[in-house]
């Protein structure tokens, strides 16, 4: 199958493809912490219509933009020099002062030596905004206004954005020149694993479910698995558009809005917002967050100090869940894994997906891809275009029938489920005549009615008023059966 995905992406998606060989390439970021996205841009800046990387030009780029050695960068500026540096940085506006700063955590630049003047500001109103940023900044250390202390000033800004803007209608054309298994191999391919070291089509589902809250805004996960699993890399490394957590201590001013510096806190400017090793983080006054939270996942909203604050971020929960010598749960009460102020049941079933993280494979080298795909940066940037698309829920709304007084937190959940489902699976899907029956209720309705289903369970183990039952959802018998589709259809005990 990888000769089939490298052949069809080289037709369809000539200008976004790009070829991994990890073997090759690995050495070349060698010293380098850079998201998937990062190398992808970097790598496909030297390609060569044959698929070879020039070398020795990538290395010299890097050595300029990417240095290895973070002291270099300060003793530079020291020495009068002017840097550019393709880099991560986080800015922070104070309004009680009036100064814009930055920070490059990686080089060692602290926000109290990081400014931003005003002519870089207003040449980039709605990028240079609260929060994590990647770009390619020009830097050179000025003497502050009294001439006393020194800082970096921000000279020049380029935002990190190869691609200015995605066709969404491109993907949906491409799409139809792939099956649903080559397109699902094509989408574990994006995220650089290998489809075929994969044991079976249930595996990767499971493993694709991770970016739905790529596609889908507001959408809140728990997934539970063992170590190993590639959890951190998914959401750490393929999309410049989400926060991971991991460990430390975490504040709702950190979260949500810091009343003190008056910014906004991570959740407000992300697609997505990631708790890695859950059982590892630290909730200052977990009370407070856990009140912020309960009305955040119900509405999108909450007010913090008398300040409204809305968002589309969608939120994950990532723990790590001790198994059996059959990789099953040892206890049936998965919630259990959780810390204990997150196992209140109100705020549990605020989240509409569950991911059995237990089914998926322990990633290991041979999974790594090698091959043509799409690269890392237009994969990131057309998940992310695929939030704002309203038609999919439109489709879900004319296909579905369900029970009139079914529970809104299980219809929102299972109508989310199913709807990041078509996006990610089925983009082509533009309209009821385009959408094969069968295969919506197998890889899009079912999957999501069983993975909000979990989530009730669960909540009952914690408090038996909690019904584990699930409304009923089916498909409207008006709709003419639409079942010609790419002959690749499974019966349903294939995926669950």
């Amino acid at each position: 199958m990888r000769e089939i995905i490298s052949e069809k992406v080289r037709q369809h998606f000539a200008p976004m493809s790009i070829h991994k060989d990890p073997n090759s390439t690995d050495s070349l970021f060698a010293g380098r912490n850079l998201p998937a996205f990062v190398k992808d841009f970097l790598l496909k800046k030297y390609l060569s219509p044959d698929g070879s990387i020039d070398r020795g030009k990538l290395t010299s780029f890097l050595d300029i933009v990417i240095p290895k050695n973070s002291t270099d960068v300060k003793d530079k500026l020291a020495q009068g020099e002017t840097l550019t540096l393709l880099v991560r940085f986080i800015i922070y506006i104070d309004l009680v002062k009036g100064v814009r700063r930055f920070a490059i955590p990686d080089m060692g630049i602290k926000l109290n030596e990081g400014v931003i003047p005003e002519y870089v500001y207003s040449q980039h109103t709605g990028t240079l905004v609260d929060g994590e940023r990647w770009g390619i900044i020009k830097l050179a250390l000025l003497p502050d206004d009294d001439g006393k202390k020194n800082h970096v000033e921000m000279v020049d800004y380029k935002p990190f954005k190869p691609y200015k803007s995605v066709d969404v209608n491109y993907l949906r054309d491409a799409r139809k020149s792939f099956t649903t298994d080559e397109w699902i191999d094509l989408l574990l391919s994006a995220m650089e694993y290998d489809a075929d070291s994969f044991e079976n089509m249930h595996q990767k589902l499971e493993f694709l479910t991770r970016l739905f809250i790529f596609v889908e805004p507001r959408l809140n996960v728990v997934e539970l698995a063992p170590k190993g699993t590639g959890k951190s890399y998914v959401f750490g490394n393929l999309s410049k558009y989400g926060w991971l957590v991991s460990g430390g201590k975490v504040t709702r001013a950190k979260l949500f809005y810091d009343k003190q510096k008056q910014q906004n806190g991570i959740i407000k400017n992300h697609d997505f917002t990631v708790f890695d090793e859950i059982q590892t983080i630290t909730f200052q006054e977990p009370s407070e967050i856990q009140a912020a939270l309960k009305s955040y996942l119900e509405s999108g909203k909450t007010t913090i100090d008398n300040n409204e604050f809305s968002s589309e971020c969608g939120l994950m929960l990532m723990g790590n869940i001790q198994l059996t010598s059959e990789r099953l749960p040892q206890s049936k009460r998965y919630f259990d894994a959780l810390p204990l102020y997150f196992r209140e049941s109100a705020l549990l079933d605020r989240f509409h997906c569950f991911i059995e993280g237990w089914y998926l494979p322990r990633i290991n080298k041979s999974m790594i891809y090698k091959g043509w795909t799409i690269n890392v940066e237009y994969f990131s940037e057309i998940l992310h275009s695929l939030r704002t698309e309203n038609s999919y829920g439109l489709l879900f709304d004319d296909l579905v029938v369900y029970d009139k007084k079914a529970d809104m937190r299980d219809f929102k959940a299972v109508k989310k489920i199913a709807t990041a489902a078509m996006k990610l699976l089925f983009p082509h899907w533009k309209s009821v005549e385009d959408v094969n029956l069968e295969e919506f209720d197998l890889y899009c309705l079912q999957p999501a009615i069983e993975r909000r289903g979990i989530i009730k369970e669960q909540c009952h183990y914690i408090d038996s008023e909690f019904k584990t039952s699930m409304p009923n959802f089916w498909i409207n018998k008006g709709i003419v059966n639409n079942t010609d589709s790419d002959g690749q259809g499974m019966e349903e005990n294939e995926l669950f």
